[in-house]
């Protein structure tokens, strides 16, 4: 078994839930019945695109899950970019055992390289600009630990993890506080360390800053926005913009001399990708 491991996440429980789901109390009815106990599959996992890719270690979890003994290589590296075409696992076992696992192999690793695939193209976009993309917590429930390690495989920087590693004041914070301060000064109070508002406009940066403010997120502002914002906050707290950030424009608010870069889309609208396996016995 490929060495893999994410923090908090149960890989263990993970494969038997979904297997579990596959196969519901009767199992894989067509491979009992067709599929000799005996018979030995060989298999190629294949890309059919140009991928980053990610999420092969799982693959290999689920197909040992059903067949322990299974000979499984694995052929390129989490985070590895590769033209369409490439082999990128090889595998010899039961054949019943590889025609069960499959679509959850292949779900997960065409979802997960598809997240880091366009992951790579938004840091390719933004690179040169001296911001730093950031993924959020736009994620399918159940699986933000595996599609935020996708955003990681694909060269972006998490950011916060759930409601509870940071606070994020938003606009429905700030209407039922009264202000931004006031929103602010009381999460000061509760003693939080890290403190991210979000700002939609210009004349709310200063008040941000001076109730406690450790971390501005700029939403939906526009370039000169966005360079007045940062020239306010002459550098005393990391700045952020986000909203409606396009791998068409992501340079350019990138170049208005932000930190951070965040895009939902990275993790709510990656297309999956083309990623194929063969069998043939042996």
């Amino acid at each position: 078994m490929t060495d893999f491991s994410l923090p908090d996440f149960d890989l263990d429980a993970f494969v038997r839930a979904t297997l579990a789901e596959d196969l519901g109390e009767g199992g894989d009815i067509t491979s009992l019945a067709t599929i000799p106990a005996d018979a030995r599959f060989g298999g190629v996992m294949d890309s059919r695109d140009a991928i980053t890719v990610a999420g092969l270690p799982i693959a290999e979890a689920f197909f040992r899950a059903l067949d322990p003994a299974m000979d499984i290589e694995i052929l390129v590296g989490e985070g590895e970019q590769v033209a369409a075409g490439s082999d990128l696992m090889r595998l010899s076992g039961n054949a019943r055992a590889m025609l069960t696992a499959e679509r959850s192999a292949l779900n997960t690793v065409q979802h997960l390289s598809g997240i880091a695939t366009m992951t790579r193209q938004y840091v390719d976009a933004l690179a040169g600009t001296g911001a730093t993309l950031l993924d959020t917590r736009k994620t399918i429930p159940g699986l933000r630990a595996l599609e935020k390690y996708a955003t990681r495989t694909g060269g972006a920087t998490n950011h916060r993890m759930g409601l509870w590693d940071a606070a994020m004041i938003k606009d429905n914070h700030v209407a039922v506080a009264g202000s931004v301060e006031e929103a602010v000064r009381r999460a000061v109070a509760a003693g939080i360390a890290d403190i991210i508002v979000e700002v939609d406009r210009v004349e709310q940066v200063e008040p941000a800053l001076n109730a406690g403010a450790t971390h501005l997120l700029l939403d939906n502002m526009t370039l000169d926005q966005l360079r007045e914002s940062v020239r306010l906050v002459g550098g005393r707290v990391p700045t952020e913009a986000s909203g409606g950030v396009r791998l068409d424009t992501i340079g350019e608010i990138g170049a208005t001399g932000v930190t951070y870069v965040s895009v939902g889309r990275l993790t709510q609208s990656a297309p999956a990708a083309d990623i194929g396996l063969d069998f043939a016995l042996v």
